[in-house]
This record gives structure tokens, sequence and C-alpha cells, in this order.
């Protein structure tokens, strides 16, 4: 178990919590900022932007579907085995499917991951956010779910700069 203490808002909690959560948003945007490029070279030379963009729709729909379902999955198993394991569990299915991402080869390949990624992304927030408002006092928790939420977002930044800076979409993955 991780040792944390109710009045400390920087415990380990809260920075797993936190990290989790900004690899969550960074997988997030990264396949939104990589999925032109990522579909141009699976489709391609001869596909068309139409083409490239219904596929990163059907792409994009996976993963929801994978979040969805992801959800209810996590939230039980919360419920029986512990919030903690659902924490560190999704966060090794969602980084494991986030980096073979970087090596799909085809459609099928990139459907199935980004729908494990989805599935994975659903259990992190919801065990992370609970297991922080559990575990602190009253009076620090909306600090800790706001740190939680801050560094979370980051994510996001690094994504777009990680598409802006990195040439090939693959390496962007790993």
């Amino acid at each position: 178990m991780i040792k944390q203490s109710k009045d400390n808002v920087f415990n380990m909690l809260v920075i797993v919590a936190a990290l989790g959560y900004f690899v969550d948003i960074y997988d997030l945007l990264l396949f939104l900022v990589e999925r032109r490029d990522s579909l141009k070279e699976i489709l391609g030379a001869t596909a068309s932007n139409d083409e490239i963009q219904r596929v990163g729709k059907q792409l994009l729909n996976w993963q929801m579907g994978g979040m969805l379902i992801g959800g209810i999955f996590w939230g039980i198993l919360g419920d029986k085995k512990g919030r903690l394991s659902v924490l560190f569990g999704s966060i090794l299915l969602y980084s494991i499917a986030n980096i073979a991402n970087g090596f799909v080869q085809s459609v099928p390949q990139y459907a199935i991951l980004r729908f494990i990624s989805g599935f994975g992304l659903a259990g992190e927030l919801g065990a992370g956010i609970t297991l922080v408002s559990e575990t602190m006092s009253k009076e620090k928790r909306g600090i800790g779910t706001m740190i939680v939420a801050t560094i979370g977002v980051f994510g996001a930044v690094v994504a777009g700069f990680m598409g802006n800076v990195i040439e090939n979409w693959r390496y962007s993955f790993s």
C-alpha cells in the first residue's frame, strides 16, 4: 500500500494519480494530433483525405467504446478488488497499448489497440480521484483533486508539443 498522509497534498497517491491522468490526457490528445500522419502511412499514399477522416473517426469510436466498457469494468473491479490495484492495472494496460500504437501496421491493429487503450484509460481517473478523495482530509481533498486535474491537463500540452517536435509519429507513442 502507498504510504501517505491525510494532510499532505503532495503525497504519493496524489502524485501517482496525477501522473496517471497526465498520461491519460497525453494519450487521448496524441492520437488526435498524430491521427492524420499515422493513417496516411498505414493507408498508403493513395488514401484520400475523406478516407483518412472516415477511418480516423472509426478509430476514435473504437477508443470511446473501450472507454465506455472500461469505465463499467474498472468501476466494478475497483469496488471488488480495491481502487489501488485498479489504478495501477489500468495505467499498465493503457501504457502498454499506447506504446504498441507506435508499431501498428494496419487499421484493424490500430482499432484493437485504440480500444484497449480506451479500456485502460477509463479506469485510471475514476480510481485515482476516488482514492485521493477517500484518503485525504475533507479540508485538503479539493486541493488534491485540483493537483491531479492540473497535472493531467499538462498531458495535452506535451502531446501537442510531441506532435510538433517529433518527425515520425511512431516515436510519439513510445
